[in-house]
């Protein structure tokens, strides 16, 4: 499912843990988070998101700072960008999506960005 977008705001509601695999960048630094999506935007630009991981209700707000974009789908890997998780809300973020994904991070599984 693609991530919605309200008044400024991208919602990315990550419905199951293959998914969360797929979008989770654990090689950036304090992790990043891919969002699959048809809007463009530059590196290094500001975006906010609010994120659901699977099987929470939690809606958690994040801001990063754009680090990796793919343009047009490829392949299995759709198009979308990757924010940078950063500040209290990334790192709590972070622990929670390493604690869902434990035993699958040093998976050789594709994702959607390698």
């Amino acid at each position: 499912m693609l991530p919605t977008r309200a008044g400024g705001i991208i919602n990315y509601p990550i419905r199951d843990l293959q998914t969360l695999y797929s979008s989770y960048m654990p090689f950036v630094q304090g992790g990043a988070l891919f969002v699959p999506s048809n809007r463009t935007f530059p590196l290094g630009e500001e975006v906010f998101v609010v994120v659901t991981l699977p099987e929470s209700t939690e809606r958690t707000p994040l801001t990063g700072k754009v680090v990796w974009v793919t343009h047009r789908t490829q392949g299995t890997r759709p198009a979308g960008f990757a924010l940078q998780l950063a500040g209290e809300e990334g790192q709590k973020l972070k622990i929670l999506i390493e604690k869902a994904l434990a035993g699958l991070l040093n998976s050789d599984r594709p994702t959607y960005t390698l």
